[in-house]
């Protein structure tokens, strides 16, 4: 056969032509009856003819029913019973290390995600936040983890952190806040996250100054500064309170900063803040505990959250001297009277210069606790934390969740080496 449009090139042809030929006749009806019923009785004679015996048919064996009017079929007594079905668990990683006395109550893994309300996502809080960076002669390493116990509860992460660069080359800024919201009372996390960013704002504003005053190692002006801002920003959470309808002390938050400059010829590190919480240093392989002590702080309280109440109170509405109570324009949070004040705590301020080989670490109640409490804490980090270049975002991760029995709340650290 030739190609489509081609033509015929000889004798290999030729069966074309015999088949299609005019001059070839039609082979005609066959000589027997060749009807479908005649097809099918051949066939069942023939089927019949190679059975057992002569004459007989193999009884066909029950038929089997379409899987779709089959029902839940019974095991048959000689099959073997199928072994017992047991519920799925999700395989549990192996738990992180701890240290103490035995081992803690909770599993150290999330157990239970916080309720979300679906007009309300923004509001969600993750469980974990991790950051870093490195500038002039420090690295920094931040962490914040939800506990054990809200993990277990369902409860949102009430701890808050924030870190920030202001500015760019060596003038550059580096805050890192943290804040912990009041300890169940509903909205917590939105409490701490909002002092975080309130004071991010006042410090990023003023940030070209502050540098300034840094690198010129002006403590006095650092630390009246930062306190205005800090009034400021916590007085904004206790006129939020007010807008709500709440008492002072069920929307408010304790907030600790660092403040790192990024010009490597500034040594000096800024913290201040109010609330509990912790401040240690790490120097030649021993911790020392510089958390300003209480009796210690020189100047005025934080308005608002730190200070004393004035003999004489200013008439709800009408703004204090920095604002109500520290930010102006703003109305102070009227008087309640079912139940006590709220707690004040002094402003914290500490002003250290740092070198070469040190780790200055800040954290919140649920680190500095098990750090005071569990001598075998601090001494694990000791060793974890001498080598010569810093851990990295996981491996520091995995040291601020060393766990001690009895402290299961949430932890927040930032830590910073310096070269």
């Amino acid at each position: 056969m030739s190609q489509q449009g081609g033509r015929p090139t000889g004798h290999d042809d030729d069966w074309w032509g015999q088949l299609y030929d005019d001059s070839t006749g039609d082979a005609g009806p066959a000589p027997s009856a060749d009807s479908l019923e005649d097809r099918f009785a051949s066939a069942a004679e023939t089927v019949n003819s190679a059975g057992p015996g002569e004459g007989e048919r193999p009884s066909p064996g029950p038929r089997p029913e379409e899987w779709w009017a089959t029902g839940p079929q019974e095991p048959s007594p000689s099959a073997d019973p199928p072994p017992s079905a047991e519920p799925a668990v999700a395989p549990r990683p192996a738990p992180p290390p701890r240290v103490g006395s035995g081992p803690p109550t909770y599993d150290a893994e999330p157990t239970a995600l916080p309720a979300a309300d679906p007009d309300g996502l923004d509001d969600l809080v993750a469980d974990t936040v991790l950051d870093g960076a490195r500038y002039g002669t420090c690295t920094l390493r931040a962490a914040s983890v939800r506990g054990d116990s809200a993990r277990y509860r369902g409860e949102p992460r009430r701890d808050a952190m924030l870190t920030a660069r202001f500015g760019a080359g060596d003038q550059a800024l580096v805050l890192v806040a943290m804040a912990t919201g009041a300890r169940t009372t509903p909205g917590a996390h939105r409490a701490a996250a909002e002092a975080c960013r309130w004071i991010g704002q006042a410090v990023g504003r003023s940030h070209v100054r502050l540098a300034q005053d840094l690198r010129a190692a002006r403590r006095g002006d650092l630390k009246s500064g930062l306190h205005r801002l800090t009034d400021r920003s916590l007085g904004r959470l206790r006129a939020a309170a007010a807008e709500r309808g709440l008492r002072a002390e069920e929307y408010a938050a304790g907030l600790r900063c660092l403040l790192l400059p990024a010009d490597p010829e500034c040594r000096t590190r800024i913290f201040f803040g109010v609330g509990p919480g912790g401040l240690f240093r790490l120097r030649d392989g021993r911790w020392q505990d510089i958390e300003p002590a209480v009796g210690a702080v020189a100047g005025e309280a934080v308005v608002g959250f730190g200070s004393p109440r004035a003999a004489t109170p200013p008439a709800p509405g009408t703004p204090g001297p920095t604002g109500a109570p520290g930010v102006p324009g703003v109305p102070a949070a009227p008087e309640t009277a079912d139940g006590p004040p709220p707690p004040y705590e002094p402003f914290r301020f500490r002003a250290s210069v740092a070198r070469p080989g040190d780790t200055l670490l800040m954290c919140t109640a649920g680190l500095a606790e098990p750090l005071r409490d569990e001598p075998a804490l601090p001494a694990h980090l000791v060793e974890r934390w001498s080598e010569p270049a810093p851990p990295g975002l996981a491996a520091f991760l995995a040291d601020t969740q060393i766990r001690v029995k009895g402290h299961a709340d949430d932890r927040t650290a930032a830590a910073v080496w310096e070269a």
